[in-house]
């Protein structure tokens, strides 16, 4: 029986376009999803991938990354009206509509059971302080709920029910496509896991060393608690530093497609070296 092939794509801001780069290797290879999932940037990756899991997407994902037209989409806010914004929020910076819109572009109106591909999106409930996937229903307002980071985009309503950025909760979810059959797992990973931490010396600092910890920590336990029979490749990134961890490193959109060309050609000889997937 063939192995049910799912695609992880964890979250990470602008590192999520090293995605692309992994995302080009595998389908170049042959090696397409059977299941999707995606926190966060990868919820927003991955729907464009469940929608249309071909090279073409691949290479819209490029261009939109290239242009950065992504990243200042979600973060390309004038600092001036940053500012206001925070002051008449109180909560957030930036605003979610231009994201909601260019998904909208990208997906139109599409459900769920629209997609070409079973996908499946991880976001935090605030009112339950829970976990919540989405596997149903409008994929926009599922994707925009995922990526609401917290103090950068509002909470997301759906519904009766407030969320916020699905990393908060499950950041790379490996043991979700193993709960859903799957047998073989391809990680897509923005390089943080890979990174060592040292002791925050900078209030701002201690949020993200605490947020590191609580991520790294479930994903290395539920690697290490994946079944006998289920086989996880953690896809390599490249062109990254830990320069992408810094507190403006969201608005830093300079040398994306350096890092999506680098992490594509190091995906590749990853995956050659284990003899997976076929040369075109």
């Amino acid at each position: 029986m063939p192995a049910k092939t799912a695609f992880v794509l964890g979250g990470g801001g602008l590192l999520g376009a090293v995605e692309v780069g992994m995302l080009r290797a595998l389908l170049e290879r042959g090696i397409t999803p059977d299941l999707v999932l995606g926190t966060s940037i990868g919820a927003i990756n991955g729907a464009m991938l469940a929608h249309d899991p071909t090279l073409e997407v691949v290479e819209r994902m490029t261009s939109l990354w290239r242009a950065s037209t992504l990243a200042r989409e979600i973060y390309g806010t004038s600092p001036l009206r940053t500012v206001r914004r925070a002051v008449s929020s109180g909560t957030h910076v930036y605003d979610s509509a231009p994201i909601k819109q260019l998904m909208r572009d990208e997906l139109g109106d599409a459900h769920f059971s629209d997609l070409k591909v079973p996908f499946q999106v991880c976001a935090a409930s605030i009112e339950r302080s829970a976990e919540h996937w989405f596997s149903e229903g409008p994929v926009v307002e599922a994707v925009v709920a995922s990526a609401a980071v917290p103090g950068l985009l509002p909470p997301a309503k759906v519904g009766d029910e407030h969320f916020l950025d699905g990393g908060i909760v499950n950041s790379i979810p490996v043991g979700r496509a193993a709960a859903l059959g799957a047998t073989r797992i391809f990680v897509l990973q923005v390089g943080r896991i890979d990174r060592p931490l040292t002791v925050p010396s900078k209030p701002w600092e201690v949020a993200r060393v605490s947020f590191e910890i609580a991520r790294r920590h479930r994903f290395v336990r539920e690697m290490a608690e994946l079944p006998d029979d289920v086989e996880a490749h953690v896809l390599p990134t490249a062109g990254t530093s830990s320069r992408d961890d810094s507190l403006m490193a969201h608005r830093d959109f300079a040398g994306v497609e350096d890092k999506i060309e680098a992490t594509y050609l190091a995906s590749l000889i990853h995956l050659d070296r284990l003899g997976i997937g076929t040369r075109p």
